[in-house]
């Protein structure tokens, strides 16, 4: 069974991205431990947007920090990518928890992208941080689903 961790910085507060997310969740439990950790996201302003990227950094440098003995991806538009195939390929050959963080509306600071070698790209476009753990979640059932000999990718 695969173990995930996400670790993502902010809640989904779009009723539309959530119920699509835990229907999603749903799916991936007979597949798949998950692990969700939120990280509450810094309020700012545009003289202090550095400032707070930075200590949302901190923030996520020590939950991540929980997690030293497996592989963090960071998931970012200038990541590795993947089709649908290549991804459950991917999946099925890591050993122990896969860690996916999702960065906040600030994105990653350069400390953090420097400290995590391993970046995925879900699309080359910038996306909104909840469209982006959903799109996560719902990646992760189909790569499952095609390890698994299910027939929801055709």
């Amino acid at each position: 069974m695969l173990d995930v961790v996400i670790v993502a910085i902010g809640k989904i507060k779009s009723p539309g991205i959530g119920k699509s997310s835990d229907e999603y969740v749903k799916r991936l439990l007979p597949f798949a431990r998950l692990k969700l950790i939120e990280l509450k996201p810094l309020s700012f302003t545009e003289s202090t947007a550095k400032k707070a990227q930075s200590q949302e950094s901190a923030h996520l440098m020590e939950a991540l920090g929980k997690f030293e003995s497996s592989v963090v991806w960071l998931l970012t538009e200038h990541g590795k990518e993947f089709d649908s195939f290549g991804f459950a390929d991917f999946l099925q050959t890591k050993k122990g928890p896969m860690v996916f963080a999702v960065a906040g509306a600030l994105g990653w600071s350069e400390g953090i992208l420097q400290r995590y070698k391993n970046h995925l790209a879900l699309s080359k476009l910038t996306m909104p941080h909840e469209l982006a753990r959903l799109i996560l979640l719902e990646q992760l059932y189909r790569a499952t689903s095609i390890n698994n000999g299910k027939t929801y990718h055709y």
